[in-house]
């Protein structure tokens, strides 16, 4: 039987990818108050970055349950023999500890392997679209798990942000703190390393960010694949995605838009670039 593949919705896999890979997507959680929504589900992309801005209350977020990863499991269980369960960065989410929960509490009806990426967005997605595709041509839970392992410190993410006040806000700014202090036209560069957000420099504009974004992406010599996602701006993200194709084919760079529990962190105004590069 194939191998069934899970992942969460801080991944940003575009619907129709993750429809056509079999990968079932387990939703975090968005709290305005006393309103709970389910990210991707509850609320729509659109709905939340209108409210973001403007509504007084600032949205919590929250990892789902491991009875939430635990439903998921047992009903894949009945159809396999095993389940890769790919997440958002330990360091960042509660999201990785419910599903080990889970894992245990599945009481080994099926193998469950669980990965931690130790990335976000799309630096978590482009690992469950290569254990989607592994899982579709038959490959073993042990290969795609080995795979996937190897793959993660090739994955590769750099953003501009309109501003770090909804990191700070959210408290996901790990050692991006150091930037809180800059000037508001300064528009802040952020990486992922060792799962944390840490700083990567600033640009004075958002054209000069755009063109760091750029000449970063154009800079690997071995990549295997671009994704580029946004919050805000899909026109800038399509006009990123056409500008990388001296590097990679089209069909090879997937745009995405960052959900409501990670553009609750992010804000309006972020693009990121993400490269996986060949090991």
């Amino acid at each position: 039987m194939t191998v069934k593949v899970v992942t969460d919705t801080t991944a940003d896999l575009p619907p129709a990818l993750a429809a056509e890979l079999g990968i079932t997507v387990i939703p975090l959680y968005l709290r305005f108050g006393e309103q709970v929504y389910r990210d991707h589900v509850d609320i729509t992309q659109d709905e939340f970055y209108a409210r973001l801005p403007v509504d007084p209350v600032h949205p919590n977020t929250s990892q789902p349950s491991p009875q939430d990863f635990l439903d998921v499991y047992e009903k894949l269980a009945v159809d396999t023999d095993g389940i890769i369960s790919i997440h958002i960065s330990k360091k960042l989410s509660g999201t990785w500890d419910s599903a080990i929960q889970a894992k245990a509490m599945l009481g080994g009806k099926t193998a469950v392997t669980v990965i931690d990426s130790q990335s976000v967005s799309m630096g978590l997605g482009l690992l469950a679209v290569m254990a989607g595709r592994m899982a579709k041509q038959g490959a073993k839970l042990e290969e795609i798990a080995a795979a996937v392992e190897k793959a993660v410190p090739q994955m590769h993410l750099l953003g501009i942000f309109d501003t770090l006040k909804y990191l700070a806000a959210g408290g996901r700014i790990g050692k991006a703190k150091a930037l809180v202090g800059s000037i508001l036209s300064v528009k802040p560069v952020l990486t992922v390393k060792d799962g944390e957000m840490h700083p990567a420099g600033q640009v004075r504009s958002r054209a000069k960010g755009i063109e760091r974004l750029l000449e970063w992406a154009n800079g690997f010599d071995n990549v295997e694949e671009f994704a580029v996602v946004h919050t805000t701006t899909p026109d800038e993200a399509e006009m990123m995605a056409g500008r990388l194709t001296a590097k990679l084919p089209r069909e090879k760079i997937i745009v995405s838009r960052l959900g409501a529990v990670l553009g609750a962190h992010a804000g309006p105004g972020t693009l990121f670039v993400v490269a996986r590069t060949k090991g």
